[in-house]
């Protein structure tokens, strides 16, 4: 049962899997065809056409250019799929108009408007089927799943499959009622036949390679030959369409014959409605027949985590970066200065024994005698490098080579968290499905966990523990970035502050900030710095208070804030967190040991410079590399001054070589990366060359002498069409001057007016010169094919015409069945066909259109041909303008990136690297010694299996994860590229304890 029964599942929406095999078997189909039938005719005509194979050269480069983001995604209705048909649509409408092929023998005009009669019909008849179906559900008539709806892009593209399917066969092997025996005949000449034909090898393979032909036409004879008369079958006599006569000498009378490709369209038909009856109705598909073997497998690919992708910040079409957008603005604008979450956590605060705010003041740890903890940040993007950092946080140990040795490194039993929890913005999806999924994967909540449930007087421990330090398992306590800010910081109190579990880790936490007292005379103080990088005065209130009457004089402070303003007030020479200065130089003195942040994606470590002058604070870190896109650290490699003492980098990763050829992707892989940024590209170039469309007078640049008079010629004409543009245009100088606007106020603030400008500039003047060149390129192939009388020969319907001039030859209809269905749709059959041909063929569109502009100009048009004109010039000019767009924009990016060292957050976040991940772990010693050892992984997995050891580990019911031997449910499929087998120690030094006598500190 097992090997024929699929699964009904919205995982598997219907019916993909059958029409990904229909493709490669139909592609396969006409590979084999054309191949035997027009190779040795290509080889022949080759060098008759250069100038034409030029141009498909360049056809097929900017068509793959354009495809090549898509290239290996699976085939399922989504935009990727529709850029496949897209692609397919109008580089089959450009190819087929281009001579080559026609000197092959091979007629595209035939197959082209075959397949669009075929396809609109089979749309037309699945769409009435569904409609049917849906009405007999409705009434009872039929059960199950039947009720749910098909996607339409699904039945679209199960129709292109099907008519692809009959064009294949009418190609190769007709309509014909009746096939007549014939000979395999082939005549040679030329170049080709003197070098193979007349050699005595024609019994060699290749000959045998020739001979296939004759086994086609066996094919065609035996397997596809007609299924019978229209006397066979009364019934459908007039229903049917008839086969073409082929005699070998005169005929008799019309054909009886019913019309193979009209059998082979039925059956196909046949087998669609009969599939989604049985399927929705059953949950039984009668095209998914899976061997033992594929099912196990196909379970097996069911066993793997449902991780999102990484964030696509340049995306234009995604709803998430314009809710982002609007939500900062309105945070900015509203919240941060008039209506502070933090005030109002400040007014709710239950205040016990003076400044132990027992909201605010956690010293469970306090009494143990060493502590090991952990520290990330900015988590919640991929969901690869999310999970691959939780599965190492969740791990009971790490093994880590340590130069000759091995050192064992137990779970941290305090989780810190810096901030930036989800993206793009704060929101249930992205908190549930960006930060809880990874973190619950890699260790589980407790079997009495809900997701629903509410924390309403925290904190909620487990059954059998009365008080916090009784409790054994991992904790962890979280400060809010600047995206969890974004909606007034409403999801991270809600997912936060009322919630008892991330994942196996217990969150004690009833506020956005915090004090925790370590042992050995440790402490950290979380800072909530809201959108503006600083704490307001109630947060200072309490941390000052708790400094002057807690903190000791020996005691050593981690301060921990979201973002590095020692690094960010250094790139944009700025000045910020002022309170917080104040706090660690006026408060602390000297007492804060370590500031650690996140925010920037990288890790970097600082140290001072033993000096005359004031320490105060003695190590910067930063490790922003919990789960987020990278950051570069070469951009920050001149960084050694903070309140006036020196700091030297003692620790980068990546490395500052590494952080610079890494930005070299922007010019490689821009587009790969981010093919969502289409949408905006697209436009923008064509709003650039709008009012230079078309361009009539190309004779100089299509009738040069040489080949360096041409290129004068041609880029003579893009400087004219530029001047046009300055001098008379309205549409695009408006775009033009736009995007230099744009261009300007993207440029960072740090640099100067003049700067700016002249980068804008320049950066603007690339973009529109590439414009240029690729309308009058457009401009030049439409006129070289005009020229050449390949367009703009009988008006906007020529295929059509031609079409129906061959149909009564080849499709014969003695019943009358097409003009009955004329009559019984009001025309509508024929003209349907009618302008679904002429919106097929938009290169001829185009060039009727555009050679009517150019004998009568633009105001002989009327608002809608202008409309059909430009939207068909468009639909080319995406195609050839994305890929240039991205390539001229990513060299943009790594030349700021690597010459000006600007624009670090947007050349990176482009990149969307999932690799260099690391967390930074602790060790308060019993001698008081703090440990760092900051561990990481260069390579993320991207394929997880379920853990054999964690599904073999033998579990108790309520049992908590953090006791589990393999904790973690997931892990890389191939196992040397797990994280828990490459992490490492790319830094390791140590704080030493503070006493009365000692004012200094080592570090190794």
């Amino acid at each position: 049962m097992d090997r024929v029964r699929t699964i009904f599942s919205d995982k598997y929406p219907y019916p993909h899997e059958h029409s990904r095999h229909a493709i490669i078997t139909v592609v396969v189909g006409c590979l084999f065809f054309i191949s035997f039938d027009n190779m040795h005719t290509l080889i022949q005509k080759l060098d008759n056409n250069i100038k034409w194979w030029s141009m498909y050269a360049c056809l097929f480069g900017f068509f793959y250019f354009f495809s090549s983001p898509f290239i290996g995604k699976t085939i399922k209705p989504n935009y990727s799929n529709f850029s496949r048909w897209y692609i397919a649509w109008i580089f089959v409408a450009a190819l087929y108009h281009l001579p080559s092929f026609q000197s092959m023998g091979l007629d595209l005009r035939m197959n082209l408007s075959l397949f669009l009669t075929i396809y609109i019909s089979s749309v037309l008849f699945l769409i009435v089927f569904h409609i049917l179906f849906l009405g007999l559900w409705y009434i009872g008539l039929v059960a199950r799943v039947a009720g749910k709806k098909p996607e339409i892009l699904t039945i679209l593209q199960n129709c292109t499959v099907l008519s692809i399917a009959c064009c294949v066969f009418y190609s190769h092997c007709g309509n014909r009622a009746i096939l007549r025996e014939r000979p395999f005949q082939r005549s040679y000449s030329g170049w080709f036949s003197s070098s193979f034909w007349s050699k005595e090898e024609r019994n060699t393979w290749i000959s045998k390679f020739l001979q296939m032909n004759e086994l086609k036409d066996q094919v065609c004879k035996s397997w596809f030959a007609p299924v019978g008369s229209a006397s066979d079958y009364p019934f459908l006599s007039k229903w049917v369409i008839y086969g073409e006569l082929a005699c070998n000498g005169s005929c008799d009378g019309p054909s009886d014959k019913i019309s193979p490709i009209y059998s082979l369209w039925a059956t196909l038909i046949g087998l669609y409605m009969a599939n989604y009856v049985v399927e929705r109705s059953s949950g039984w598909a009668l095209t998914h027949p899976l061997p033992a073997e594929e099912y196990e497998k196909l379970k097996n690919e069911q066993l793997k985590p449902d991780f999102l992708d990484m964030v696509p910040w340049y995306s234009g079409t995604s709803a998430d970066l314009f809710k982002t957008a609007f939500d900062l603005l309105v945070s900015v604008t509203v919240f941060v200065g008039r209506f502070d979450m933090r005030m109002m956590q400040a007014a709710m605060i239950r205040t016990e024994d003076g400044v132990h705010r027992g909201d605010l003041l956690y010293d469970h740890f306090s009494e143990k005698e060493e502590l090991w903890f952990d520290f990330m940040a900015d988590t919640g993007d991929g969901g690869n490098s999310s999970y691959a950092v939780a599965r190492l946080l969740a791990q009971p140990s790490i093994r880590v080579n340590e130069g000759d040795s091995i050192s064992v490194l137990p779970r941290g039993d305090l989780l810190l968290i810096g901030g930036d929890l989800a993206y793009p913005n704060p929101s249930a999806f992205t908190y549930e499905r960006r930060f809880f999924c990874p973190f619950e994967y890699a260790l589980q909540p407790p079997p009495w966990y809900k997701p629903e449930h509410i924390a309403v007087d925290k904190p909620e421990l487990p059954s059998g523990t009365s008080d916090l330090k009784q409790y054994k398992g991992p904790q962890s306590f979280v400060i809010p970035g600047n995206h969890d800010w974004f909606d007034g910081l409403h999801t991270f109190m809600r997912y936060i502050c009322h919630k008892s579990w991330l994942g196996g880790w217990f969150l004690p936490q009833k506020k956005s900030y915090f004090a925790l007292q370590l042992p050995r005379g440790w402490w950290v103080f979380g800072l909530d710095q809201s959108l503006h990088a600083d704490i307001d005065v109630y947060q200072f209130k309490f941390f000052s208070e708790l400094i002057k009457e807690k903190v000791g004089e020996n005691d050593s402070v981690i301060i921990m804030t979201h973002e590095p303003s020692w690094l960010l007030d250094w790139y944009w020479n700025d000045v910020s967190g002022k309170n917080v200065s104040h706090l660690i130089r006026d408060y602390l003195k000297g007492r804060c040991k370590l500031r650690m942040a996140g925010d920037l994606h990288h890790y970097m470590r600082h140290s001072y410079v033993p000096s005359d002058k004031p320490a105060y604070i003695h190590h910067l870190l930063v490790n922003g590399c919990g789960g987020a896109f990278l950051h570069p650290t070469h951009v920050f490699s001149n960084f050694n001054k903070l309140y006036g003492t020196s700091y030297e980098t003692k620790a980068a990763y990546p490395s500052f070589e590494d952080s610079s050829r890494i930005a070299l992707g922007n010019i490689l892989k821009f587009r790969k990366m981010n093919w969502q940024f289409d949408f905006i590209g697209g436009i923008i170039y064509f709003i650039l060359v709008f009012s230079v469309f078309p361009q009539c007078r190309l004779d100089h640049v299509l009738q040069g002498d040489s080949f360096s008079g041409d290129l004068k010629s041609f880029f003579d004409t893009v400087w004219r069409a530029f001047i046009y543009i300055i001098e008379h245009s309205y549409v695009s100088l408006s775009g033009m001057l736009l995007l230099l606007m744009t261009a300007f106020s993207f440029i960072p603030s740090k640099l100067s007016l003049k700067k700016r400008a002249i980068i804008g500039i320049l950066h603007v003047s690339a973009h529109m010169f590439a414009a240029l060149i690729l309308m009058l390129l457009l401009e030049s192939s439409i006129e070289m094919c005009i020229r050449h009388r390949l367009l703009a020969n009988s008006g906007y319907h020529t295929l059509y015409q031609w079409y129906r001039s061959v149909e009564s030859e080849h499709f014969p209809d003695p019943n009358g069945l097409r003009a009955r269905l004329e009559e019984w749709t009001f025309g509508l059959y024929p003209a349907c066909i009618k302008y679904l041909m002429s919106a097929f063929d938009v290169p001829e569109v185009m060039a009727v259109t555009r050679s009517n502009i150019c004998k009568k100009g633009m105001l002989s048009l009327s608002r809608g041909g202008a409309m059909i004109y430009y939207a068909s010039v468009f639909l080319y000019f995406w195609v050839l303008s994305t890929p240039v767009v991205s390539l001229v924009f990513g060299s943009y990016l790594y030349i700021c990136i690597n010459w000006l060292h600007i624009h670090f957050d947007e050349a990176f976040s482009s990149l969307r690297i999932a690799n260099y991940k690391s967390f930074t772990r602790f060790h308060i010693t019993k001698d008081g010694n703090l440990e760092v050892f900051t561990l990481a992984v260069d390579k993320v997995p991207r394929d997880w299996i379920l853990d054999p050891k964690w599904d073999a580990e033998q579990k108790q019911p309520q049992q908590p994860s953090h006791l589990r031997k393999y904790p973690s449910k997931w892990s890389a499929a191939t196992v040397q590229q797990d994280p828990v087998a490459t992490v490492k120690i790319v830094d390791h030094f140590v704080i030493p304890f503070t006493t009365a006598n000692s004012g200094s500190e080592a570090s190794n």
